[in-house]
């Protein structure tokens, strides 16, 4: 979608417009974490990191790992071999020329090459073991017949006589009930895709030593196997934190989960729920990104209560209020206009509002099918054309999107409109330097138009001319001085450098003006911004929030001041609190990514609390948030 909004994020300016969904946290978010990769700031106890991976908080950590058991040779799960993850091992051998012994931690190589006890039978290496039998050994006897049944059923594993390698490992089991028997008969199971077997054995090689890595990363993956995904991002997350977010591939594990579980229940939240608009704040920005247009001629005499001439100019009215309830009738009164039936001088019109908002309510479909019926009926109303390029961008289409720019440009070249919305095109695929001649068009054909003036600076930021950017944003104070949107993206300009106290002072001045100027509708992005200036410059969580819940009294829907309050409170340990936020964002989400996108969040949130509580030990390690 494309607005005049540049967007913000909970830890600092995005200057990215998302076409797709421009007041959307979690396009800002991912933005923001590719922009600031390796940021690290301590605030109290919490340390918050921020990589290409993720929002990592640690809470009152603690240094030192737990060790890591180790496994049988040679062996991989499909899981690690699938992720290209497979440990080089290195062979080691004893004074005494014994055969090497690879193993996977050192706990299982001291065990593997350990030589084995003499018994009172040496020339009996494997007797006979079962339930019956065991009770016959000393407990230096079976301590000694594990090692040695281990070790040939490792030979068997090798030899993928896996068949063999589980009787071993069973026995081996009955004399002494280890972690790394249990694990290496999961193996086992593994390589026959027996995955109820594998949840089985690891589970007790888990019970045994709840700090088991490998044991842990192939339930995870027998889970994924039998599709309970959220058990095994429970295990994959367990196990990143165990290793300190240093397996990658892990990580990337938890990253695929994170996406089905969001979609699954992203594809249960959209059954039967009722298409909604989002918060003011965000169908302003989309509604003010166009020029306004005077009513068509004769709509505003249409004083019929009956006919649909009259609620059409009605929803132009609504419009005018910004307020969730206008809005809401404004929705209703486009639709009701073509339900009676508009003058066909109108209809082209009509089907472009009807179409307009139930884009933002997130019905990409019959909006598409009411902005082609504009089309048709006027192929000179470049609005459409503009309209339908932002679904197409939604949608991922960027071809069909430049397609009709191109149709606009040829019916209308000199509206500024079009090249307005053809920069934020180029803007969101990076190619800045089109993007800036294309926000200069627009302003060489209409300069009172502020946003092309705003976007045109921010242009200027992401191509390193700050001195420019800088230049632009004084013009612009100087001749649009009581826009309140100006000194709102002007101070986000100042606080991406640190410029903490005249970042604050131009937020306080935009919040001045949206009081003034539009007390019923008033933009609450300056309200957040100042909250995030607050808490960056001074660490003031209290003021912090208190802007947010002022945004959301303001604004209730307003998912920006929702997703900065969960941050806010997400690095003071406050995680419980934090996903109440983070799953209210999602209930707000309007398309189908944004809410898989928000409730990737929540269910990191909330994954991370379930592995507290099952896994009591880790509860002082690291924690991480999803890359958006």
């Amino acid at each position: 979608m494309s607005t005049a909004s540049i967007p913000s994020t909970p830890a600092t300016p995005s200057l990215v417009v998302d076409a797709a969904a421009s007041s959307s946290l979690w396009s800002r978010l991912s933005s923001w974490i590719a922009d600031n990769k390796a940021v690290t700031y301590t605030v109290g106890a919490v340390v918050i990191v921020v990589t290409g991976a993720g929002a990592i908080y640690y809470i009152n950590s603690q240094k030192g790992d737990l060790r890591r058991l180790g496994d049988l040779p040679g062996s991989e799960t499909s899981s690690e071999k699938q992720d290209g993850s497979i440990r080089k091992k290195k062979k080691k051998r004893t004074k005494a020329g014994k055969k090497d012994e690879a193993t996977s931690g050192q706990a299982a190589a001291a065990e593997a090459s350990a030589p084995p006890t003499p018994t009172a039978e040496p020339e009996l290496e494997l007797p006979d073991v079962n339930e019956s039998t065991i009770e016959t050994f000393t407990a230096e006897e079976r301590k000694m017949l594990a090692g040695k049944l281990k070790d040939a059923g490792n030979k068997s594993y090798n030899s993928k006589e896996y068949n063999d390698a589980i009787a071993l490992y069973t026995k081996a089991i009955l004399c002494k009930p280890d972690p790394i028997f249990y694990s290496n008969r999961a193996a086992c199971y593994n390589a026959q895709g027996n995955w109820s077997a594998v949840i089985e054995d690891t589970t007790a090689a888990i019970a045994l030593n709840p700090a088991y890595v490998k044991a842990i990363n192939r339930r995870a993956h027998a889970y994924e196997q039998t599709e309970e995904y959220s058990k095994a991002l429970l295990d994959y997350t367990a196990s990143c934190i165990l290793e300190s977010f240093k397996n990658d591939n892990a990580a990337l594990s938890v990253e695929r989960l994170l996406k089905i579980v969001a979609e699954t229940k992203g594809r249960k939240m959209l059954e039967g729920r009722p298409k909604r608009l989002p918060s003011p704040t965000f169908v302003t920005n989309y509604l003010q990104s166009f020029r306004e247009k005077p009513v068509p001629e004769g709509l505003e005499d249409a004083t019929d209560e009956s006919s649909g001439d009259y609620y059409l100019n009605k929803g132009l009215r609504d419009i005018q209020l910004k307020t969730a309830q206008s809005y809401e009738e404004a929705s209703q009164s486009f639709e009701k206009a073509l339900e009676l039936g508009v003058s066909d001088k109108y209809l082209a019109f009509a089907h472009n509002m009807r179409g307009t908002f139930k884009y933002l309510k997130g019905d990409g479909a019959e909006a598409l099918e009411d902005i082609t019926s504009s089309i048709d009926i006027d192929p000179t109303m470049t609005q459409s054309y503009i309209k339908r390029a932002s679904i197409s961008l939604e949608n991922g289409d960027k071809e069909a999107a430049e397609e009709d720019f191109a149709r606009a440009v040829t019916f209308s070249p000199d509206d500024p409109d079009i090249y307005y919305h053809r920069a934020q095109l180029h803007f969101i695929s990076f190619e800045y330097t089109e993007a800036a001649r294309d926000y200069q068009k627009s302003i060489d054909l209409d300069r009172d138009f502020i946003y092309s003036h705003i976007q045109l600076g921010v242009t200027q930021y992401k191509q390193g001319s700050i001195a420019s950017s800088m230049a632009t944003f004084r013009r612009c104070v100087k001749n649009f001085e009581s826009s309140p949107d100006v000194f709102n993206y002007y101070g986000e300009l100042l606080l991406d450098q640190t410029k903490f106290e005249e970042a604050i002072e131009k937020f306080d001045r935009a919040i001045d003006l949206e009081k003034k100027e539009k007390p019923m509708g008033m933009n609450v992005l300056p309200l957040i911004n100042k909250a995030l200036a607050v808490f960056q410059w001074k660490q003031n969580y209290e003021e912090a929030e208190r802007l947010c819940q002022k945004a959301l009294i303001l604004d209730p829907d307003c998912d920006i001041a929702i997703a900065t309050i969960a941050q806010l409170l997400l690095q003071q340990g406050k995680v419980e609190e934090a996903l109440t936020y983070f799953e209210r964002a999602a209930d707000l989400s309007r398309t189908e990514p944004e809410i898989v996108n928000a409730l990737s969040y929540a269910e990191a949130t909330r994954t991370q609390l379930q592995v507290q509580e099952l896994y009591p030990h880790l509860a002082n390690r690291p924690m991480a948030m999803p890359r958006a």
